[in-house]
């Protein structure tokens, strides 16, 4: 198998492997928290895209005033962050896999060819310079 064609196959192999990553993504998808404070009254729970969806608040919490409020929301926030952190197992953004597809999609097409009429091209000077001796 000449270079050309050992570059295009790797470049389909890894081409496949990230449309597999990119075709089930529920692996890959983040799922709601939720996590709680003050003694379960206050919950807080975080979407799937990690922004707050919903903040529950018992009667007894109500009874407890603001300050137990306000304190209880920002640590069941803040447990909710921690597990969405453990979770994800990164703070670095997740990228765009159907836009590196995309990209690789580009290079394959524009480069493979040319490797080819490379490979054709130093395989003709080859022999002629062969045939010469």
């Amino acid at each position: 198998m000449s270079e050309a064609n050992d570059y295009a196959a790797r470049l389909a192999g890894h081409r496949a492997e990230l449309a597999q990553a990119t075709a089930a993504p529920a692996e890959h998808e983040a799922v709601p928290v939720t996590a709680e404070s003050g003694d379960g009254h206050v919950r807080v729970t975080l979407g799937a895209d990690g922004r707050v969806e919903y903040i529950e608040v018992s009667p007894r919490g109500f009874r407890e005033g603001s300050d137990f409020i306000a304190e209880h929301v920002r640590l069941a926030l803040n447990a909710a962050l921690d597990q969405r952190a453990a979770m994800v197992g990164t703070e670095e953004r997740v990228p765009d896999l159907a836009a590196v597809d995309a990209s690789l999609a580009e290079v394959q097409d524009a480069a493979v060819p040319r490797f080819g009429a490379m490979s054709d091209s130093i395989t003709q000077v080859l022999a002629k310079l062969n045939g010469n001796r």
